[in-house]
Parts: structure tokens; C-alpha cells; sequence
């Protein structure tokens, strides 16, 4: 019997072992790809884990690996996110965690799956891929495809969205990600711009105070919580999730990742930037033993990476579109491209942007940003 011809069968992932087939899973749909990067097993299965990840206490989660005979040829997430339904009251579930072999039935049998999981529980209308939440692995890659990903972001398969779209998927949104030359020098008009910041006495730019870590990543937090509070989908960091936040991120910084503009004194606008570790994890296929461990703290601690992404940007609501936001942001992006360019670094990663946020973006592209990937996040209604 040919492998195609093996009977598929659905079953609800719950041990340890199934998730790890979950994760594992990508090694088959990726195994042809050179720019696939094998995500760290633990990382990802405390990622799923509720004692270990504060976010899952607000969710509802069902996950499914799809067998063709043998071997795992597909994966989901279902999730009902209750601080996006009390935000939104939408009836709205999400899907997440999507990968399946260029197979039109299993994809078919994995989103069957889910839709059923959300119209049982209520609900109207399933979006995705969000692997939680917006505020993780968000979007699925549909321009891109021949540059790895960074960190936290997902990759993909051409096929994808034609798979989505043949089971009546369309589009919501798109997510932008920048690519950014550290070494190259500002363009004229930013040049002029930052200039004229550092003559405003107002603005304060300075790194985090790592002697009050935890202090200063929940104003950082305060800051996105604000800046961010408009957009679509948006959810807000919980005080759990922003300690857990600074928790994972604390082994991988120094101060100068980040960047906190004052205004008159008052923290104002901010940005976060992580050492790639996409980068650095490449050649390690999810696993630290025996000597993945030694690999990766000599990658990030002695050799460092050469690339770096800045997941978290804002300016509070109060200062977008104002000539002090602008100086703001263009303040805080100066530092860590100042700190990151004398370490050697050679090009960032600035992800995700909404496609309609025209006054982030035009600030991106000023200081010399490259739109390089797309992720699409889709829509459907599921009302029987």
C-alpha cells in the first residue's frame, strides 16, 4: 500500500509524548526546507503548559495531530480566549499551532475538527493561526518564504493558503515584519529628525535599570498596554503574563536591549529588542542534550548573534501623531540601533505591524525599514 493511501486517523493530543509528536511534527513538513528552524522542545511544551504559561488560565485549548498510518502528517490548536470575548463579545474562537503535509483531506479533517470544537461551545466564527494568543506566534506566512524566521515568529508553506482558502478561509488582517540594516547609516530624513530630538530637552532617552528589572519591565508593559489599546484584536499583558514575560526574556538581555523615552520625566514611549535566538538554535533540531546547552550559551553569551528582532514598540495613545510621539520613537530606536550596531549586529527584525497602522509603519520605513514578510491572519464564519 502507498503511504497516501494509509488510512488518516484524528486523535485529541493530552500526555507529554503527544506533544512532543505535536512539535516533533514539523520535521516531516519541513524536511525539504532549508529555512525551516526546528523550535526548542521544552520552550514549546511549557509554551502549552498551564503551569508554566499564566495565559492559559484565561483560555480553553483543545489540541489534534492527524496519522496517516503511522506518521503525524498534521497538527491544530482550538482556542476560546475569554479576555478576547469579554473585549470583543464577538463569539469568536481561534485555531493556532497549524502545520499538515500538502495533503487537501487532512487539512479538510483538521479544521472540520476545530470548527465543530468552537459551533459546540458557542461559538460563530473562528480566526487564525494565533499560537496562543495575538500576543504570541501570530499570522500565517504568505510572502517570505525564502529567509528564515526570527524568534517567536512563525514560517510556513507555500500551499497553506490555498489549502485555507479552498475550505472558504479569507483574509482579516496582515501582519508586516521589517527588515532593518543595523550598520547602514540614517536616512537624511531621519538623520534630521533624530537631530532634532536631541535638542529637545524634554526627552530623556535611556536603557532599562536592571537593578529594578521587574519595576521596569512592568512600565514597559504599562507603555504597550496604552500604546496598543486601539489596535485590532488587542489584548492586554496581565500582571501574571508581564511577570512571566520578564522572567523568559531576562536570560537572553542586557539594559541596552531596551530603550525608554521620558517626557518631562514620565515614561512615554519604549522598545524591547531580543539577540535572535532563531539564529543561534538553527543547527541544534529542537534539542539542548547532549551538548545543545553549551552550543546555544556560547552563541548568545561569547560569539553573539548578528541579528535581533524588536517584538514590542509604542508611544502612549495620548502622543501618536504628535511631533513629541514621533521624536519619541525615533529616540528609542536610535539607542538600541546604536547599542546593537557596536556589538557587531548586522540587521534586525521589526515584527509584527499591522498593515493599516500607516503611522508606525511610515516611521519604519523613515528610519530605513524593508517590508520582507507577510503573515495573514484568517476568518470564517462557522454558524451551522
Amino acid at each position: 500500500m502507498r503511504p497516501e493511501d494509509l488510512p488518516l486517523a484524528i486523535v485529541q493530543v493530552r500526555s507529554k509524548n503527544e506533544f512532543r509528536a505535536f512539535f516533533g511534527m514539523t520535521r516531516v513538513v519541513y524536511a525539504d526546507d532549508p529555512h525551516f528552524v526546528q523550535p526548542l522542545t521544552f520552550e514549546r511544551l511549557e509554551h502549552v503548559d498551564p503551569k508554566k504559561n499564566p495565559a492559559l488560565a484565561g483560555m480553553e485549548v483543545g489540541y489534534w495531530i492527524v496519522y496517516r498510518g503511522p506518521t503525524v502528517v498534521g497538527r491544530i490548536s482550538a482556542q476560546i480566549n475569554r479576555a478576547h470575548l469579554a473585549r470583543y463579545d464577538d463569539a469568536t474562537a481561534q485555531f493556532g499551532f497549524f502545520e499538515a503535509t500538502d495533503d487537501a483531506e487532512v487539512v479538510r479533517l483538521l479544521f472540520d475538527t476545530v470548527e465543530i470544537w468552537a459551533r459546540q461551545r458557542g461559538m460563530r466564527r473562528i480566526q487564525g493561526p494565533f499560537s496562543l494568543s495575538i500576543n504570541d506566534e501570530s499570522g500565517l506566512l504568505v510572502e517570505g518564504f525564502d529567509t528564515p524566521p526570527s524568534m517567536m515568529m512563525p514560517h510556513g508553506r507555500p500551499y497553506y493558503v490555498h489549502r485555507l482558502e479552498a475550505l472558504n478561509y479569507r483574509k482579516a488582517v496582515d501582519l508586516i515584519a521589517y527588515d532593518f540594516d543595523v550598520r547602514a547609516a540614517w536616512p537624511a530624513k531621519a538623520e534630521r529628525l533624530i537631530t532634532r530630538v536631541g535638542r529637545m530637552a524634554e526627552i530623556r532617552v535611556r536603557p532599562l535599570d536592571m537593578s529594578r528589572y521587574a519595576d521596569e519591565i512592568a512600565t514597559i508593559v504599562d507603555i504597550f498596554n496604552d500604546a496598543w489599546s486601539a489596535n485590532w484584536n488587542f489584548i492586554p499583558f496581565g500582571d501574571e503574563e508581564a511577570a512571566h514575560l520578564a522572567r523568559s526574556i531576562k536570560p537572553l538581555v542586557e539594559a541596552e536591549c531596551f530603550a525608554i523615552g521620558e517626557l518631562d520625566g514620565r515614561p512615554s514611549a519604549m522598545v524591547v529588542t531580543l539577540p535572535n535566538l532563531n539564529e543561534a538554535i538553527a543547527d541544534l533540531d529542537g534539542r539542548l542534550l547532549p551538548l545543545g546547552w553549551a552550543k546555544l550559551l556560547w552563541r548568545l553569551k561569547v560569539a553573539g548573534t548578528r541579528s535581533w528582532r524588536m517584538p514590542l514598540m509604542g508611544v502612549r495613545r495620548e502622543l501618536q501623531g504628535t511631533l513629541k510621539g514621533a521624536a519619541l520613537t525615533l529616540g528609542v530606536i536610535d539607542a538600541v540601533k546604536t547599542f546593537h550596531a557596536s556589538r557587531g549586529v548586522e540587521r534586525g527584525e521589526l515584527s509584527w505591524i499591522l498593515e493599516n497602522n500607516a503611522a508606525i509603519r511610515d516611521v519604519i520605513e523613515t528610519v530605513g525599514g524593508v517590508p520582507y514578510k507577510t503573515y495573514r491572519v484568517f476568518e470564517k464564519e462557522i454558524v451551522a
